[in-house]
């Protein structure tokens, strides 16, 4: 068994880089995972948890020796289960594979958190339990898969920065349609107040031109 751990610092709050992680995959920079489903999501009504089980179909991303050695040759599947507190303001991910579990396990947990010293950035803190039985050189295989995991987690928090990228855009299209809109409105409205302004004057006038025309006549 080998256990690999990493800390990271996302310069960015804890509410971003937990739509981030919702809006993951699919992502160009990870294509190893190939398909996800959300099997069951629910909110715990007496603590406000969101709970969240889902289903990856993942690549292992190995050497063709190794995956010919250990007989890896098919698409892993993964099971997923995260919580969000958005009271602690904590998101819990863990997740395990169901497939060759019998000859590899990978036990994996997330945890995102606003950082301890600056709460306008968010503390990633990943760990992977990994045991490798019934192949050859299973010390041997459990360090290459944890090297495998030390780069997937790599490529996982730029694929997070991926996403953030398109979130700050998309908000900044929707403030910038929004004051199109405001703007368009206000228009609008001083366009129609003009014309009821020119409306009710040439009223008036007319009126008075009545009032003038009947005076004048009674004289």
């Amino acid at each position: 068994m080998k256990i690999w751990t990493s800390e990271h610092t996302f310069q960015h709050p804890w509410e971003t880089v937990v739509q981030a992680a919702w809006r993951k995959y699919p992502n160009p920079l990870t294509p190893n995972v190939t398909a996800v489903d959300v099997v069951e999501r629910r909110v715990d009504a007496s603590t406000g948890i969101l709970h969240s089980q889902r289903l990856l179909r993942t690549e292992w991303g190995l050497a063709k020796w190794v995956i010919a050695l250990v007989g890896l040759d098919r698409p892993c599947f993964v099971r997923e289960h995260s919580e969000v507190n958005p009271k602690e303001k904590t998101m819990t991910l863990k997740a395990r594979n169901i497939t060759f579990c019998n000859f590899v396990g990978i036990n994996e947990q997330l945890v995102y958190s606003p950082h301890p010293d600056d709460p306008t950035q968010t503390l990633l803190k990943q760990e992977a339990v990994i045991t490798v039985d019934n192949v050859p050189l299973t010390s041997y295989m459990e360090g290459i898969i944890m090297n495998s995991c030390n780069s997937n987690a790599g490529r996982g928090r730029e694929a997070m920065e991926w996403v953030i990228d398109h979130i700050t855009t998309e908000a900044e299209d929707i403030k910038r349609s929004a004051i199109c809109a405001v703007n368009s409105i206000e228009k609008n409205l001083k366009s129609e107040a003009e014309d009821l302004r020119k409306k009710t004057a040439g009223l008036a006038a007319n009126i008075d031109n009545v009032l003038s025309s009947s005076s004048s006549k009674r004289l």
